[in-house]
């Protein structure tokens, strides 16, 4: 609460709300449809997005990423013209935004890749559910490597802004179009790999027009075209293009995420107008104190949160399923009707997971340094 009430005026909560909540909706997504069983003395799971129709909705919702890049690019604005004004260099900027990312990640390597190598020396478990296992734990860091390159790229990025403004997204966009007519129209899917690029910077350049202002004063009324504009082209593209329906990958049918698709673009479209429609009300809920010290007291381990939460799967399953935790065919009423105490019982693994590694993403504070409610975004 203390760090609440020294949050200056000047901070824009929301954005720390953003990121906190696109970070926890990813993590609550991964655990609803992840879909684990123990039988016969073997560990093997689905994904409910592959057998239960029309569950692919849900992933236009549940498929933030483009928010936190988003926000990403805002708080890499606000941290270039604050190191700007004390004199600060590129180097000073790449050391500020990655040490928070990489502890966590270092340590949570530093744990895993041991035990990994002797579970697979000495366990019992095929190299089947080995692989299921390590996968379903790695899969949280294919997005650090990436937001790490939009980091590196930033400084270039801004400069392309503040000459170009419009004209720099519209580019990227454009460039995003341009990859997928190749991959799709030419049928060459390695030319997919470039929007790793455009789709991301995208969302990462209109974090830009965020922090400099000129978003917000655009209105409710273009936040609202956004909205509902990208969401009726990402419709149209998805029944009429040769785009999955679902904004993460499927069996047997392309990824819209992996490489990004023009859907991810829309996507970040739609979301992030209705992002903007929603920000004055979450404002006036954040002005609050109390509600604020709880987006401070999220943000404070959020990487924590999002690097073990499959860690928390594993523990769950091994802990309980021997003891008889009901395991029902995925997307039966009574798999619905489990989902509660599933991820009640993650919450719970995850929450201690948070009290023993959380430590390490907070880091060891100077006394001179300043509270975090105070640093920049």
């Amino acid at each position: 609460m203390a760090l609440a009430e020294k949050t200056p005026a000047s901070r824009d909560r929301y954005v720390d709300f953003l990121r906190a909540f696109s970070i926890c909706v990813v993590v609550l997504g991964h655990w609803l449809i992840a879909s684990v069983y123990l039988r016969d003395g073997e560990v093997g799971g689905v994904n409910a997005l592959h057998v239960i129709p029309g569950i692919w909705v849900a992933t236009w919702v549940l498929q933030v990423m483009p928010l936190f890049f988003f926000v990403g690019g805002f708080a890499n604005l606000v941290t270039l013209d604050s190191l700007a004004r004390k004199g600060g260099d590129y180097a000073g900027f790449i050391s500020s935004r990655v040490d928070r990312l990489l502890r966590p990640t270092a340590i949570f390597l530093a744990v895993w890749i041991p035990i990994a190598i002797l579970i697979d020396l000495f366990s019992g478990f095929s190299d089947r559910e080995l692989e299921l296992a390590f996968e379903l734990l790695t899969r949280p860091l294919w997005f650090l490597g990436v937001y790490l390159i939009m980091i590196g790229l930033a400084p270039a990025m801004l400069k392309l802004h503040r000459s170009f403004g419009f004209k720099a997204l519209a580019g990227l966009a454009v460039g995003a179009l341009v990859v997928d007519l190749v991959q799709f129209g030419l049928d060459m899917p390695f030319a997919g790999n470039f929007n790793y690029f455009f789709v991301w910077l995208f969302a990462h350049q209109l974090g830009f027009f965020y922090a400099d202002g000129s978003l917000v004063k655009l209105g409710s009324r273009y936040f609202a075209a956004m909205a509902t504009g990208g969401l009726a082209l990402l419709v149209l593209a998805t029944a009429a293009g040769p785009y999955s329906s679902s904004m993460v990958g499927l069996v047997n049918e392309r990824s819209n995420t992996n490489p990004p698709t023009i859907c991810i673009l829309l996507l970040t479209i739609w979301q992030v107008g209705l992002a903007m429609l929603l920000r004055e009300p979450f404002n006036r809920r954040l002005a609050r104190n109390r509600t604020w010290a709880k987006v401070i007291a999220l943000n404070a381990m959020i990487m924590t949160m999002f690097l073990w939460h499959q860690t928390a799967v594993l523990i769950t399953v091994g802990a309980l399923y021997p003891l008889g935790f009901p395991q029902p065919e995925t997307g039966t009423g009574t798999w619905w009707a489990v989902r509660p105490l599933w991820v009640l019982c993650l919450s719970i693994v995850l929450a201690v997971l948070v009290v023993i590694f959380g430590r390490f993403e907070r880091g060891v504070k100077p006394k001179s340094s300043k509270p975090a409610a105070e640093a920049g975004a």
